[in-house]
């Protein structure tokens, strides 16, 4: 059995090497590679000169968004943090949708694109609401429900996330005519 076992190893080293015959075909060269080649271009993010003027104008921009009561910039660096005050009774997905315009806007303006948005917690507002909850019987589920509150404001939003929206063509079932009989 060994000489079956040995010969068949020699076999294969024989097979192997046999195979090894020089080739003319070479890996390509970026020379000769006639491929269109684009570089990636990312928004070009202005140089901060003036913190105060940045922090300024981008303060302005958030407080035009509807939903922002105020808007608070420190600027350190090339680097903007933008906290608004939005209403303490808002729910979590409207203050997310004021985020992300906060950031949109931000998005377009050179001076916001590596800005980073977040909402005021309103503790004050939170705790009413964990005491009412309290008293309702659910002081667990009232306290789990305001943390998820105060994370999703205070979570930043980062205006380089934002997606442009792509306009959509109707859809066909929708169309005159084609709607389902019932």
């Amino acid at each position: 059995m060994s000489k079956w076992l040995v010969s068949a190893i020699i076999l294969c080293l024989l097979a192997t090497g046999c195979n090894t015959v020089a080739r003319n075909e070479t890996s390509p060269s970026p020379q000769n590679d006639n491929r269109v080649r684009a570089q990636q271009s990312a928004p070009q993010k202005k140089q901060i000169s003036s913190p105060k003027q940045v922090a300024a104008h981008l303060e302005s921009l958030a407080r035009g968004v509807p939903g922002v009561k105020a808007a608070h910039c420190v600027v350190f660096k090339n680097t903007a943090v933008v906290g608004i005050d939005v209403a303490g009774n808002l729910d979590r997905s409207r203050v997310g949708t004021i985020k992300y315009a906060v950031a949109e806007a931000f998005h377009k303006d050179p001076y916001g694109i590596d800005a980073v948005v977040t909402a005021d917690m309103d503790l004050s507002t939170r705790l009413k609401e964990v005491q009412a909850d309290m008293k309702r019987g659910r002081p667990f589920a009232g306290i789990a429900e305001e943390m998820a509150d105060i994370i999703g404001r205070i979570v930043p939003q980062l205006p380089r996330d934002v997606q442009p929206m792509k306009m959509e063509e109707p859809n066909k079932a929708n169309q005159k005519g084609s709607h389902p009989k019932l």
